[in-house]
C-alpha cells in the first residue's frame, strides 16, 4: 500500500487518523508542526501528504507552499476554519483534495484512495507494455503530455504538474478546439465519489497557466469561455 505523512498538531486526530489508515494497510508517519513535517517530506517524500492547515511554527499553507517549490506529492489538507478562502488559497497553491473538520474516517479514507489511484505510476515493464505506452503520449503543437511518466512538456522544457493538474490538462487536450465544462473536467479530474465546486478547477486552471508561463510568457494554449467552461487551442 501507500506511504502517508500526516502532519496535525492535534494528537486525537492524529492517532484516529493514522489508525484509520494502518487498517487499510498504509505506512503512516506523522508530525505534529510545519517545520519538522516540511523537513520529512523533503528528506523521504511519501506517496502522499496529508496536511492540517493551523498548526504552530509553520502553518498548512505555508508548509504546502515550500513544498510545492521543490515536490508535487499528492497533498490533501484539512481545515476546521469554514472558510471559503481558505480552501481556494490551498488549491492556488497546489493541494489536490480539501476536506473539513470533522470528517467521517471513512471518507477521509475515499479521497486518499481517489487521490492515491490518480497518482498511481504504471507497474509495467516489458517490451510490449512501453509500446503501448508510448502509443499514449500526446503532442499537440509545443505540448507532450507522456501519462506513464507523469511529464508534461512545452517545447521540449519540463513543467511540473500535480496529479490534477495533469489530468486536466490531458483532458483539455484530447480534444483541442472543442469545450470541456467544468462538470466535465471535473469527471476527468476526480473520483465519482468526490464532490468539488466551479472555483476549485478554475484554481487549477489558474495555476497551471502559471506554471506554463513561466516557461513561455506567451503562453495561451488554454482558452477560458466565460459561462461555459474551457478549451485547449487547436493549433
Amino acid at each position: 500500500m501507500a506511504s502517508i505523512t500526516l502532519v496535525d498538531d492535534d494528537e486525537n486526530i492524529v492517532a484516529s487518523v493514522s489508525l484509520a489508515l494502518e487498517s487499510h494497510g498504509h505506512q503512516v508517519k506523522a508530525y505534529y508542526d510545519g517545520a519538522s513535517g516540511l523537513e520529512a517530506l523533503q528528506n523521504d517524500p511519501p506517496d502522499l501528504a496529508i496536511l492540517d492547515v493551523k498548526m504552530p511554527r509553520m502553518d498548512g499553507m505555508e508548509l504546502l507552499r515550500r513544498l510545492r517549490q521543490t515536490s508535487e506529492v499528492p497533498v490533501i489538507m484539512l481545515t476546521s476554519k469554514d472558510d471559503e478562502i481558505d480552501e481556494i488559497l490551498g488549491f492556488n497553491l497546489g493541494a489536490d483534495d480539501y476536506m473539513h473538520k470533522p470528517f467521517s474516517q471513512r471518507l477521509l479514507l475515499e479521497r486518499v484512495k481517489a487521490v492515491l489511484r490518480r497518482a498511481a505510476p504504471s507497474e509495467h515493464v516489458t517490451a510490449e507494455a512501453q509500446a503501448a505506452a508510448s502509443a499514449k503520449m500526446m503532442r499537440r503543437g509545443k505540448l507532450t503530455l507522456d501519462p506513464e511518466r507523469h511529464e508534461s512538456l512545452w517545447e521540449g522544457r519540463p513543467v511540473r504538474l500535480t496529479v490534477t493538474e495533469f489530468l486536466l490538462l490531458q483532458s483539455l487536450a484530447q480534444r483541442p478546439g472543442f469545450v470541456k465544462s467544468r462538470d466535465n473536467l471535473m469527471d476527468a479530474a476526480y473520483d465519482d465519489q468526490v464532490y468539488v465546486d466551479d472555483r476549485t478547477i478554475d484554481s487549477h486552471i489558474k495555476r497551471m497557466r502559471k506554471k506554463f508561463r513561466q516557461v513561455d510568457s506567451e503562453f495561451d494554449a488554454i482558452e477560458t469561455l466565460y459561462g461555459v467552461g474551457y478549451r485547449y487551442r487547436e493549433s
